[in-house]
């Protein structure tokens, strides 16, 4: 149960453990122990409890075929949340396997699937003969037949915002009939990006996915650097794309106020051996473009967290104070005027 248990919060954890450890890094000692006794605990508890109170065990309901159903149930959820850990190194690696409208429909299937179980009309070997439908098991195939309706317009380009962190962005729909209201977002570049033929922004935003490219750019301008640290497998940085982005102030700011880079730390890409170094902060070799933008992050910033906004000015001087996780679309619009703001009282 434990090693399961570490394995499946395994991609919850490295974002908070990994900004802990930099912490501790960078000197700080309350802070790391805090966050990490409280972390633990989370996990520790339930078991200290039931060691400490055996006789709690007993209470617990007896298996049959009710479990059974459960087991089923997480079963076909598995089979669904499974597509998402593919499609993360799917887009890390850049196989194209999984795309976004291949992904809805296995999980249409799936879930039509699973509310066709809760209404008895699918059995599996182990299951108990289901005479009548109760209403928790009528309710719960309402839900599931909700959510195949809902999912059911992704077929077609449809955001699908609420599930924006959970499937594969949408650059990888090969049929998307909302991709022509983009068609005018275009931005003035310097050059050609680096890895825009396998890296991609958002919304149609034109920007860069190198970190000198885009400062020379920037420098050229004479516009603030706008660097949005991203991952192929950061569920909070397609939330805050899908929903804080895609707002018209924040993407006609993005568009003529800034330019825009985004730095991926997860890309396996590997670069060529001229571009290797060897990183200060742990004295390795960094030869992928996912961990020479980790360690962008760590040395300049020591934060290694994502999403992490940072506004930069042609001397790489911080224009205001980095913004994290929050899908307030009016705190973000401040973040920016703030940055350009400064910008002009810096540089103008």
């Amino acid at each position: 149960m434990a090693a399961t248990l570490v394995l499946v919060s395994f991609s919850c954890t490295i974002p908070i453990v990994g900004n802990v450890i930099v912490l501790a890094a960078g000197g700080q000692i309350i802070k790391p122990i805090l966050a990490m006794l409280s972390y633990s605990l989370a996990f520790a508890i339930p078991f200290t409890l039931f060691a400490i109170f055996p006789e709690w065990i007993k209470s617990l309901p007896k298996s049959g075929g009710w479990l059974n159903s459960v087991k089923v149930t997480l079963g076909f959820l598995e089979l669904a949340l499974c597509l998402k850990f593919f499609s993360i190194a799917d887009q890390a690696y850049h196989w194209g396997l999984l795309d976004r409208d291949v992904n809805i429909a296995i999980w249409i299937v799936i879930f039509s699937l699973l509310g066709i179980y809760f209404l008895g009309k699918l059995r599996l070997s182990h299951d108990s003969a289901v005479e009548k439908v109760t209403v928790p098991r009528l309710l719960l195939a309402t839900f599931m037949f909700s959510f195949v309706v809902y999912l059911i317009p992704g077929m077609f380009g449809a955001p699908l915002k609420a599930l924006a962190g959970y499937l594969p962005p949408l650059y990888t729909h090969d049929f998307d009939l909302t991709a022509s209201k983009n068609e005018d977002a275009v931005n003035t570049l310097c050059e050609e990006p680096k890895y825009a033929d396998f890296l991609h922004l958002p919304h149609g935003l034109q920007g860069y996915f190198d970190y000198k490219q885009a400062l020379a750019c920037a420098r050229s301008q004479h516009k603030p650097l706008f660097i949005d640290f991203t991952g192929h497998g950061c569920t909070n940085c397609r939330e805050m794309e899908a929903v804080v982005w895609s707002d018209l102030q924040v993407l006609t700011r993005l568009k003529n106020d800034y330019v825009v880079v985004a730095l991926y730390v997860d890309d396996k890409t590997e670069l060529p051996e001229s571009e290797w170094y060897t990183s200060r902060y742990d004295n390795k070799v960094k030869k992928s473009i996912g961990k020479q933008n980790a360690d962008l992050q760590i040395n300049n910033l020591e934060n290694n967290a994502q999403p992490f906004y940072v506004l930069v000015g042609e001397d790489e001087r911080v224009l205001a104070w980095p913004y994290g996780y929050d899908k307030s679309v009016e705190s973000f619009v401040e973040f920016l005027n703030i940055g350009k703001k400064k910008y002009g009282e810096l540089y103008k």
